[in-house]
């Protein structure tokens, strides 16, 4: 028996919202690298304190890149990414900290680094959308999944953010 999610349970009132975020999210990820479109993700819903995504998004890379998430999140720069890496996930906080302050000095960086511009907009657009989909969970007090709990307790510490782990 499939089990589901806290997060689908939230959108129980409004399904067909929860299906145009699907198809937003389908019309986002396909056009990214998926690595790269997790560590966007992850450094979106780290800077939202969103404990689910960050959870989600963290696990991700974990399983499918074998990426040193804990690492990533306490010290990013000192967890062995590369440049590119790190422009993508400077500028995924950017677009949640403030979108209105983001000018050419903040994308040519990435644009230097080998990006093209439709790159560079699904970074944003990664970033933009974790925003409608984080805020709306936290805003209803939707908790992460108990399956979270059997993560390692120091990769639990860092990704937890905002809400804790459902208990059950």
């Amino acid at each position: 028996m499939q089990m589901v999610a806290n997060y689908e349970r939230a959108f129980a009132e409004r399904p067909e919202v929860y299906a145009a975020w699907v198809a937003l999210n389908m019309a986002i990820k396909p056009g990214m690298d998926l690595r790269r479109y997790e560590l966007a993700t992850l450094a979106a819903a780290q800077r939202l304190r969103s404990s689910y995504c960050s959870l989600a998004h963290g696990s991700v890379l974990i399983e499918r890149f074998g990426e040193p998430v804990r690492d990533i999140v306490v010290d990013r720069r000192a967890a062995g990414l590369d440049e590119v890496d790190l422009a993508v996930m400077d500028l995924a906080e950017k677009v949640v900290d403030d979108a209105t302050a983001i000018d050419e000095a903040d994308l040519q960086p990435l644009r230097d680094l080998g990006l093209a511009d439709a790159e560079i907009m699904d970074v944003v657009l990664a970033a933009a959308a974790r925003c409608f989909f984080s805020k709306t969970l936290d805003a209803l007090g939707v908790l992460p999944d108990a399956r979270y709990r059997e993560l390692e307790p120091s990769l639990q510490a860092a990704l937890v953010v905002g809400r804790p782990i459902a208990e059950a």
